[in-house]
């Protein structure tokens, strides 16, 4: 159906220059239905009537060119997934061009191209570079084919691509697996979305996650096409309510276009019928979308619902603004009608996902004739190409950036101004510290824009300062913790949350979870992560501002809850991640937390989570101690070597093991025996890094060795985490396994308070001091009455221990 807000022209007004004929003729595979036909000379009107083009005429030969120039990137990435080698002549390939072992995301490909030329054409004409998105990464054939026909490239591609047989190399990197000797891939080119892709800001594995990032992502004045898969659609919800979130006032402009092709891999999705399709366009309206349907094959139909899309959604806004209208404002949203694989043979079937012929060209005979059967349509002479390519550029003389340099693609913020708080002595939750830091860095910067994303409640995990000065967005406030123009992002969907915090790479951003329920999140930060580890190693890092994700109400203090709520793989998945760019924190109490705060806030293209008591807890470390844990990762708390011995090494990770280790440390001063306690706040700092990158994070052996003497052989540490993991990740702490103990998390929990939790683990202060006699060899009678070694044995009543306890 066409948009609501083009009116066709009337017969009479008809318009039928060359120019016009021209481009009804179509080209190719590539047909122009009456409907789109009325819709162009609409929008060639409305593009000389602002002053966009100099005459309709004009318009018409750009989008004859795009037909050019989208059969053309058909055909390219239909090499991509076959051909070593591509023939810009069109003759007939050979068998020995072929590769021996074809692969690509052939029909989603395919799909993609006509969409992705329109956004480039749609630039052209209107003298915008807006900025893309594409769900489905998968789909990369697609705009890498057209990058390279259109020039549209970074350095290392328009090297080796836009050199003479640059188009054969193309499709021979394409799933080539070579290798460079260190391992990584040898050409600048993958199977997804990355940041060698011009323009390319989100990998777009995890189908999904776009959806529920690209209402969070352009500021006002700017203007974000999002590509979208009909697939991702039955995925989850959250994409749904992007009504909910959107604001003329701090959003920019979102154009969601699904290519709904009605096709996954190997089943036709619920989309992929038309009552499916009817059915989703009512859902989308139920939720305050405007959908628009529109021929998902013809380049030209996107250009023309692209910018009806980007003008009713700005007239909706602005409508907001003066108050004549209320949110949500519907959002348009196009739906591209589509066929899987369409262009060539094998389109709408399962196979058209990956390979649509039936054989191997180089092998089989047929396979090779329908090849270049139903490649001869898509084929562009290259002096034709080259007119398109010129016509649909133009970016010099419009003065405007290429669509690699798109302003997503370019996300550097400056930097934030940081607040200076002040430290205390008081026992109070870490929490606060957080609270007080963010309202403060928001504050301060109010040109940087803020989100939160909370997945069920702030005031609980003492963050209520934030709540008051920021609110829930929500459509009919009922309170003062509520506003229409809220910061702070609030579903019971943790991806939907920690989106629109990734998402807001323009600003500051704080995300706050029980520690349980952060593991819905790993996907979307996981993705984000790659990302950003990729762009450092090609030489152009992420300068988007770090920030925090918080694993609150976390696994110690939340056993008023069942196991469901005792979950340390969070922290424990972070840790694994590459430590430049994933920061695994730990602060103890309030001052700690306030300290390391500043550098989460103001590095750049890192994550940090920081696992944070919400209770009250005990200030341990004064300001110069909280700065020096901050710097350095770990901290000697506490040592008495007086007694001339080896002394006793024991490590605490977390804030409720370091108050039992002090504990611990107790009973070995009284008993006279020698020992040191160190705080190790940050573990990634002291793992064995992984590669230059990451030991640019690590400290050094020397930094260690000061911390952890050798001398010291015998060592137990206490663990927020499993104690396999922080064993693994940090075995360089341990060198003599036989002489080394880790006490953590071993999955026991229940309905029980901070010490019954820590006891059930096996590692209160009394299981620290039994664990000291083992590595030892000794009696753990030394240190423990009979009734606390029956307590710790399991023999005993757990109270000898446990009491006194929080």
């Amino acid at each position: 159906m066409p948009s609501p807000n083009v009116q066709a022209p009337s017969p009479a007004a008809a318009d039928n220059s060359a120019a016009y004929q021209r481009w009804q003729q179509g080209y190719g595979v590539i047909r122009h239905s009456e409907d789109t036909e009325a819709r162009v000379q609409a929008l060639a009107r409305k593009l000389v009537a602002d002053g966009l083009q100099p005459d309709t005429d004009t318009v018409y030969q750009k989008l004859a060119y795009l037909d050019r120039l989208t059969s053309a990137g058909l055909w390219l990435v239909v090499h991509m997934t076959y051909c070593n080698r591509v023939d810009i002549s069109g003759a007939p390939l050979a068998a020995q061009d072929f590769k021996a072992s074809p692969e690509g995301h052939t029909g989603g490909a395919l799909n993609m191209v006509p969409a992705y030329a329109a956004y480039l054409a749609l630039n052209n004409l209107t003298g915008q570079t807006r900025s893309w998105l594409m769900g489905q990464g998968h789909c990369v054939a697609a705009v890498d084919a057209l990058n390279v026909l259109t020039g549209n490239l970074h350095p290392e591609q328009r090297a080796r691509y836009l050199a003479p047989e640059g188009l054969s190399r193309l499709a021979a990197d394409f799933y080539s697996y070579r290798q460079k000797p260190d391992g990584a891939m040898a050409s600048p080119l993958g199977s997804h979305v990355n940041p060698h892709t011009a323009g390319g800001i989100l990998e777009g594995g995890y189908l999904g996650f776009a959806e529920l990032q690209y209402a969070h992502m352009p500021l006002p004045g700017e203007s974000l096409v999002a590509f979208l898969s009909d697939g991702a659609a039955e995925e989850q919800r959250g994409s749904d309510w992007i009504p909910r979130w959107w604001r003329a006032d701090d959003c920019g402009q979102v154009l969601p276009i699904m290519i709904a092709n009605g096709r996954r891999i190997e089943q036709r999705t619920e989309l992929g019928t038309r009552e499916g399709l009817e059915r989703f366009a009512e859902l989308l309206e139920a939720h305050g979308f405007e959908p628009v349907r529109f021929d998902g094959k013809d380049p030209a139909a996107f250009v023309c619902t692209l910018l009806d899309m980007e003008r009713t959604l700005a007239a909706h806004g602005d409508a907001a603004s003066r108050g004549e209208a209320s949110y949500p404002v519907r959002i348009p949203y196009g739906i591209a009608e589509t066929t899987k694989g369409f262009g060539f043979y094998g389109a709408g079937q399962n196979s058209a996902h990956n390979l649509p012929l039936p054989g191997n060209p180089r092998l089989d005979t047929r396979a090779r004739d329908l090849f270049n059967e139903h490649i001869q349509p898509l084929w562009v002479p290259p002096e034709e190409l080259e007119w398109a390519v010129a016509a649909l550029s133009e970016h010099r003389q419009q003065q405007r950036p290429l669509e690699r340099d798109h302003p997503l693609a370019l996300r550097n913020p400056r930097e934030p101004q940081v607040p200076v708080l002040p430290y205390s002595q008081d026992k109070s939750s870490p929490m606060t510290a957080v609270d007080a830091f963010f309202r403060a860095l928001t504050k301060s910067n109010p040109d940087l824009r803020p989100r939160v994303g909370n997945p069920d409640e702030l005031a609980s995990n003492r963050l209520t300062g934030v709540l008051k000065d920021l609110r829930h967005r929500v459509n009919d406030p009922e309170s003062d913790d509520e506003s229409i123009h809220g910061h702070i992002i609030t579903a019971l969907n943790e991806e939907a949350v920690v989106s629109a915090c990734l998402g807001n790479k323009a600003g500051l951003n704080l995300v706050a979870s029980y520690e349980a329920f952060c593991v819905k999140m790993l996907g979307a930060v996981r993705q984000e992560l790659i990302f950003a580890r990729h762009q450092k190693e090609v030489g152009r890092p992420a300068r988007w501002l770090g920030f925090p994700i918080i694993a609150t109400s976390h696994t110690w203090e939340n056993g008023k809850n069942e196991q469901s709520h005792q979950d340390t793989t969070f922290c424990e998945a972070m840790l694994g991640e590459m430590s430049d760019v994933s920061r695994v924190l730990f602060p103890a109490d309030y001052n700690s937390a306030l300290a390391v705060l500043p550098s989460v806030f103001t590095e750049r293209g890192r994550i940090s989570c920081m696992v944070i008591p919400k209770r009250d807890r005990p200030c341990v470390f004064n300001a110069n101690e909280a700065e020096r844990l901050a710097r350095h990762g770990a901290l000697v708390v506490d040592e008495d070597t007086s007694a001339g011995e080896e002394p006793l090494l024991l490590i605490a990770n977390g804030a409720y093991q370091l108050s039992e280790a002090i504990r611990a440390c107790e009973r070995l001063r009284e008993t006279g025996t020698p020992f040191r306690l160190v705080y190790l706040q940050e573990p990634g700092r002291f793992r064995q890094p992984r590669d230059p990158l990451e030991a640019a994070a690590c400290l050094t052996e020397f930094e260690r060795e000061r911390l952890f003497p050798h001398r010291m052989q015998r060592r137990v540490a206490l663990t927020h985490m499993r104690p396999e993991v922080f064993r693994g990740h940090l075995h360089t702490l341990f060198p003599q396994p036989a002489h080394s103990r880790v006490l953590g998390y071993i999955n026991r929990g229940g309905t029980l308070n901070e010490a019954g939790m820590l006891f059930a683990n096996q590692c209160s202060w009394g299981h620290t001091l039994a664990a000291f006699a083992d590595v030892m060899d000794k009696p753990p009678g030394e240190w423990l009455s009979s009734a606390e070694l029956a307590a710790v044995e399991g023999r005993g009543d757990p109270s000898v221990i446990t009491r006194g306890l929080p």
